[in-house]
């Protein structure tokens, strides 16, 4: 599992700007089964995605995609963590740790 935080990089009226295709771009990937919960930071200089993958590799190519990346007004950092413990909603998304 994957936690990605944005962080903007220009003012928030450029942000806003590109937040409709950015939402589709959300969309997409919760279509796509990849993202799982997402949301403005608060203060808003940015936000978080939970996503599910199967490689760091295959997450980035996904963010390199965001029109946020694209246009250049926010930086992700990517954390990967083993999720062993979980609401029983997000069950399915539980990991082992490696042997």
């Amino acid at each position: 599992m994957f936690v990605l935080e944005l962080t903007y990089t220009a003012p928030v009226e450029r942000v806003d700007e590109l937040l409709q295709d950015h939402v589709v771009w959300l969309d997409a990937q919760y279509a796509a089964g990849v993202f799982i919960a997402s949301g403005r930071k608060n203060p808003r200089d940015g936000g978080v995605i939970l996503a599910v993958g199967d490689d760091r590799a295959g997450i980035e190519r996904i963010v390199s995609q965001d029109p946020f990346s694209v246009q250049g007004v926010c930086a992700y950092r990517i954390t990967e963590f083993i999720a062993t413990k979980t609401s029983d909603e997000l069950a399915p998304y539980r990991q082992q740790l490696p042997g």
